[in-house]
């Protein structure tokens, strides 16, 4: 049932040409977070090449292991218009005709729970918390289809770590906007609003985990979860939550939306994980959307989504299929 909302079947239509994507990378000429950037600035540090869509976001090209995967990007085209975001419906063309109504500005987002520094952040802050970065990922849905994205963004544990989590802390959770009146899927009963995700808070400090602001070297468009939200790449895409406005550190384990929904189809971890199917959807392969038109190939799916040498040591020990 989750989709994931910013990654996954295309048409062939707008898809990225191929010497627009083997260019060399564009010179980000940007000195502050919106401004516009030159057309014909190269960065300095690499950068996906802007659609011209939204206010520029620049971000320094990663050097953490593992964020830079060299797999062809998926086109934004598809990466704005199939996703999953069920406030503003349960099609996966919804969200980008319904997502307009969301206001990102103001916007705060209120940090609480077991740390020793509360507090309300806004996002103009968030902004300048850390450096920006672009990271591109494989995103992976449950449903079977997958996508490669840019983000940009810095990791979720620079906030972490200025908030400081007591010795509780054991999990963080992630809550999202939940308006009736910008959000018309809010009338359906498919979960219980507000939607809601979590990680454990070793999970949350990973260097891979991120707080995104952006996609394609520009803001995050609102149906992609702007104007922040969670990116975590060795999960499938529902565990990445969108549009936050609280994030809160809890001592037990936290409700999370599809795990009270469907607990038997929908694990606290969902690692993406090759061998444990979902209860209707074999979990073995997937497509990438974008790739080959109406003729895309199933490719096997990787363990924690390609991620194992950098993530694999956090469930050391852990049967996968009991904690799924």
């Amino acid at each position: 049932m989750p989709r994931l909302v910013d990654v996954p079947a295309v048409p062939a239509r707008e898809i990225t040409p191929r010497d627009t994507y083997l260019r060399r990378r564009e010179l980000i000429a940007a000195a502050a977070i919106g401004a516009a950037w030159p057309a014909t600035a190269l960065a300095q540090a690499g950068g996906t090449p802007r659609p011209g869509k939204l206010a520029a976001l620049p971000g320094q090209r990663s050097t953490v292991a593992g964020a830079m995967t060299m797999e062809k990007l998926t086109p934004y085209a598809d990466v704005t218009t199939y996703n999953n975001f069920y406030e503003f419906g349960l099609d996966k063309g919804d969200p980008a005709r319904h997502a307009h109504r969301l206001k990102t500005r103001p916007w705060t987002v209120a940090v609480e729970g077991e740390v020793a520094r509360p507090g309300t952040f806004g996002i103009d802050d968030l902004l300048k918390l850390a450096p920006m970065e672009e990271r591109i990922y494989r995103m992976r849905c449950v449903e079977g289809w997958s996508m490669v994205i840019p983000w940009v963004g810095y990791p979720l544990a620079e906030l972490i770590r200025r908030v400081e989590p007591t010795g509780n802390a054991k999990y963080v959770q992630f809550v999202t906007l939940a308006d009736p009146k910008q959000m018309p899927g809010l009338s359906s009963s498919v979960i219980n609003w507000p939607y809601t995700e979590g990680l454990r808070l070793d999970e949350a400090l990973h260097p891979l985990t991120m707080l995104a602001f952006g996609l394609y070297g520009e803001v995050l468009p609102n149906q992609n979860g702007a104007p922040l939200r969670v990116v975590v790449p060795w999960k499938y895409g529902f565990k990445s939550g969108k549009s936050i406005v609280r994030i809160r550190f809890t001592e037990k384990q936290p409700k999370t939306a599809w795990t009270d929904a469907a607990p038997h189809e929908y694990g606290f971890y969902s690692n993406v994980n090759p061998q444990v199917d979902h209860p209707r959807w074999s979990q073995s392969h997937e497509r990438r959307i974008g790739e080959d038109g109406l003729l895309q190939r199933r490719r096997p799916t990787l363990m924690f989504n390609g991620y194992e040498a950098q993530v694999g040591q956090l469930y050391a020990g852990m049967d996968l299929r009991k904690h799924f």
